[in-house]
C-alpha cells in the first residue's frame, strides 16, 4: 500500500530539532528557521553528539560566518517563496537585503563564492519545488501556480519547470496521476 503524504518542511524540521535537543538534554530555544540559540555553553563531547545526531537528518551545524551568512539567505529565499504571507511581488533582491541587512551585490557575492551557483538559481530551485507540492497537494491549476508564485505567464513557469526538472508541468501531472493510480490498482 502506498500513502501520498503532505507535510510542512518547517514543522518537521522543528520538530526534529526539538527532538534531538531534549534527547541530549540541552537547553535551548529555536530563533527561527535553521538558528537555535543553546542557553548554557555544551561540553565538546555534547557538541559532538549534537552534531552526529543531526547529520542523521541531514542537518549540519555551520560554524563559518560566511556559511552562517549563506544558510541565512537560504532560510531567507525558503520562507520568502513557501511562506503563504510573503508578498512575492517584492523583488528578490530588495527582500535579501532588507531581511539580512546587507547590499544584495554583497549577498550575491558571497553566495556564489560558497555555493558554486547564483541566488537566482536557488530562487528558481525553491520556485519550482514548490510549484511541485502544489500540483501534487492542491487542486490548483498551472495558471493559478504562476499567478501565485509571481510569474509572469504560465509559460515561464512551464519553461523554468521544464529546465529544471527535465520534463513540463503537465508530464509530471500524469506522471503523478498515473503512479496514484497504480498504488490505487495494487492496493484494492
Amino acid at each position: 500500500m502506498k500513502l501520498f503524504l503532505k507535510f510542512d518542511l518547517n514543522t518537521v524540521s522543528k520538530k526534529v530539532l526539538e527532538a534531538k535537543f531534549k534527547e541530549l538534554n540541552l537547553e535551548y530555544k529555536i530563533l527561527g528557521f535553521g538558528e537555535v540559540e543553546l542557553l548554557k555553553k555544551i561540553e565538546p563531547e555534547e557538541y559532538l553528539a549534537l552534531n552526529e545526531s543531526l547529520n542523521d537528518y541531514g542537518i549540519e551545524i555551520v560554524e563559518s560566518q560566511k556559511g552562517i551568512l549563506v544558510q541565512k539567505i537560504k532560510d531567507a529565499i525558503i520562507n520568502m517563496v513557501f511562506n503563504e504571507d510573503t508578498d512575492l511581488k517584492v523583488k528578490s533582491s530588495v527582500y535579501l537585503s532588507e531581511k539580512l541587512g546587507h547590499s544584495y551585490g554583497y549577498l550575491s557575492n558571497l553566495f556564489s563564492e560558497i555555493t558554486y551557483s547564483s541566488i537566482e538559481n536557488f530562487i528558481i530551485i525553491q520556485k519550482i519545488e514548490y510549484s511541485k507540492q502544489l500540483l501534487l497537494n492542491t487542486e490548483l491549476n498551472l495558471t493559478e501556480i504562476a499567478f501565485k508564485l509571481n510569474y509572469s505567464s504560465v509559460a515561464h513557469l512551464s519553461t523554468q519547470f521544464k529546465n529544471t526538472t527535465g520534463i513540463t508541468p503537465s508530464a509530471f501531472q500524469r506522471i503523478i496521476l498515473k503512479r496514484r493510480e497504480i498504488a490505487q490498482k495494487k492496493s484494492n
